[in-house]
């Protein structure tokens, strides 16, 4: 009987430390590109950008909370350069209802997604306003 317990013991403890393994592996792999940018082992001729674009929406948009209206739009791309930007928010406004009427903000930012092949914005967000 001692023996067994040994035994079932010895094996849950394998068990376990290999499941922490395998998440440790996972939360590092997620966030591995991040390091892999930082380092240089990551080239990409993108820079990653966040925008703050004033403008209104113009009718209800799907998907988001964003009433008709004024607004500000923020968005983070991934971009040829700076001057690719503003276009970018301009382009993705439009495709979604969303029409840039006033000023445009620019930061250069960390990224919170890898770049990919060509540029793209995600993580497009919405503040009314009167």
């Amino acid at each position: 009987m001692y023996k067994m317990n040994q035994i079932l013991l010895t094996f849950l403890s394998l068990m376990i430390s290999a499941a922490n393994a395998d998440e440790k592996g996972v939360m590092n792999t997620q966030d591995a590109w991040k390091l892999d940018l930082k380092s240089g082992k990551l080239n990409t001729p993108f820079e990653h950008f966040t925008i703050l674009a004033d403008g209104e929406v113009e009718n209800e948009i799907e998907g988001f909370d964003a009433p008709k209206g004024n607004a500000i739009m923020g968005i983070k791309v991934w971009a040829t350069d700076i001057e690719e930007s503003p276009y970018m928010v301009k382009s993705v406004g439009s495709q979604i209802g969303f029409n840039v009427t006033g000023e445009i903000q620019i930061y250069k930012t960390e990224p919170e997604q890898p770049p990919r092949d060509n540029p793209f914005g995600y993580d497009i967000q919405f503040t009314a306003y009167e």
